[in-house]
């Protein structure tokens, strides 16, 4: 099939309309598209407002906000000056309250420890028997020290009187407890037998972190357990005091407060038993096996009033010392020697000098 020229340039030319018509129609339909986005756009913020650039947009109508007022005060609500006094007395109001709450958005605070329960000798040892205030645990050094720790410095009678601790001692509550009871059971009938009551106790040593009799390399004594007190007497309310290695007071009184002790503590030392106590009495409640005891304490005799240091002075009516230093075996002896002549002297030889006779002595025994 063969074509022409004037038909080739017919068709040519045709195809070129077409190609026009359609570049139109998809430049028509850009436009309309970009009319259309940009009409979208306007709906939004342009991203060029962050900086400024972009032309301002007409801000809308401000109206007045209402403030909310609080709601009257009902009648029967209590007065401010009343409410004052309540929150004093520990009694926490509504705002305190929430106040105390704390906010969801803090953070938790650590809790704190809890208080330790007091233990049973704690409850038992009231104010109405002793005056012992509790003290912290000690620790160390070493193995010093000990939990349920006291200060006792007085010791209440059942009349309410005080007997005061001089110096206060530190105990363990269980020893405090047992020194109390002795004091009001057994020390205040023997002072009221001997018509007066007690007053004082004199406190030779409580709690000190040491070995026993204070020697270098020791083990521990219950004075560094805080478990042991010193006694040295009792001062009584008349002004008098029991000395307990006292030798000058009656020995039935000092067998007495023995008898005492030696039931309540565990272990008595005193005169006689070391030279170590020799002026004080040494109580502890040390645990041992078996619940064996030690009781260690000499009471000693009471010392004589007078002691017979100088010869008693020669009565007038008593015998010269010669005649009464001669004995009673010896009298017809020397009777008989005084009637028998005397011996006739020797004539003294020439040229000796003669030396006057001395009579014969006798010794004395």
């Amino acid at each position: 099939m063969s074509f022409s020229l004037p038909d080739f340039r017919r068709k040519w030319s045709c195809r070129g309309y077409m190609s026009a018509g359609a570049a139109m129609v998809t430049a028509a339909l850009g436009l309309s598209l970009l009319l259309a986005e940009r009409a979208e756009a306007r709906k939004y913020n342009s991203p060029l407002d962050i900086f400024g650039i972009a032309a301002p947009r007409p801000h809308k109508a401000v109206h007045a906000a209402r403030i909310p007022l609080p709601r009257p005060r009902p009648e029967e609500a209590p007065k401010a000056q009343e409410q004052a006094p309540a929150e004093a007395e520990g009694k926490p109001s509504s705002d305190k309250a929430s106040a105390d709450k704390p906010a969801a958005n803090k953070p938790a605070e650590a809790a704190p420890p809890p208080e330790k329960q007091a233990s049973a000798c704690r409850l038992a040892l009231t104010e109405e028997i002793a005056i012992a205030p509790s003290i912290p645990d000690i620790r160390g050094p070493g193995a010093c020290g000990g939990e349920d720790l006291v200060r006792l410095e007085a010791v209440i009678l059942p009349d309410k009187r005080k007997v005061t601790v001089k110096p206060a001692a530190i105990l363990r509550c269980t020893m405090a407890s047992a020194i109390a009871d002795w004091l009001r059971k057994d020390m205040v009938p023997l002072a009221t037998s001997l018509g007066t009551t007690i007053g004082e106790l004199d406190n030779f040593d409580s709690f000190e972190c040491r070995g026993r009799n204070r020697v270098a390399g020791a083990l521990l004594s219950e004075h560094g357990k805080a478990n042991a007190l010193d006694v040295r007497g009792i001062k009584l309310a008349n002004g008098q005091s029991i000395g307990l290695t006292d030798r000058t007071m009656p020995r039935e009184v000092r067998e007495r407060v023995l008898h005492s002790v030696c039931s309540r503590f565990s272990t008595v030392l005193g005169p006689g038993s070391d030279w170590y106590h020799e002026d004080h009495i040494h109580l502890d409640l040390a645990q041992r096996r078996n619940d064996y005891r030690i009781c260690q304490w000499n009471v000693w005799e009471p010392l004589p009033q007078i002691a017979p240091l100088l010869p008693a002075e020669r009565p007038e009516e008593a015998p010269p010392r010669e005649v009464a230093a001669k004995p009673e075996t010896r009298e017809g002896a020397d009777e008989e020697a005084e009637k028998a002549p005397a011996p006739a002297e020797k004539p003294a030889a020439e040229g000796s000098k003669s030396q006057p006779h001395k009579p014969a002595t006798k010794k004395r025994r």
